[in-house]
């Protein structure tokens, strides 16, 4: 059971990076190949979604991404700085979110989560005292039975 741990600064060019990070592991770990490339645009989307509530709000603290290789699934967990009630859960640069750009990435946020839904069979959003996390997860080659 492998674990791998990718952060990076919240800046939009280093999705590319997290995107083909998760496909190289989700690949060593099993998963279909038919399947990595929603791998890529689901991590593509959590991990922009991510960015953009760091930026919104002001978090300097990096984006998380967790890769784990379990024994029949893989998973994906992509975290933000942003607690359940839309604070910043870590350290902040002190400037708040304007006013009307807060519709607009609340609106991204919604979109975002609905083209990770539409990607992943299994899938999570959580917020806590830590920030949010999008879990999703798939099977992989060993998860299959064999006729």
């Amino acid at each position: 059971m492998a674990t791998v741990e990718l952060r990076f600064s919240a800046q939009p060019e280093h999705v590319r990076t997290a995107r083909l990070v998760a496909a190289a592991v989700a690949r060593r770990a099993g998963v279909d190949e038919a399947v990595l490339d929603e791998v890529r645009l689901a991590v593509g989307e959590a991990c922009s979604r991510a960015v953009g509530l760091h930026r919104s709000h002001g978090i300097t603290a990096p984006v998380r991404v967790v890769l784990n290789e379990e024994e029949k699934t893989f998973s994906i967990e992509v975290g933000d700085g942003v607690t359940a009630g839309g604070t910043a859960g870590e350290a902040r640069d002190g400037a708040a979110p304007a006013d009307s750009h807060e519709s607009d990435a609340e609106g991204e946020d919604e979109m975002g989560l609905a083209v990770i839904s539409g990607l992943v069979d299994d899938v999570e959003v959580t917020s806590g005292d830590d920030g949010g996390v999008i879990r999703m997860s798939w099977p992989t080659a060993s998860a299959v039975a064999l006729p």
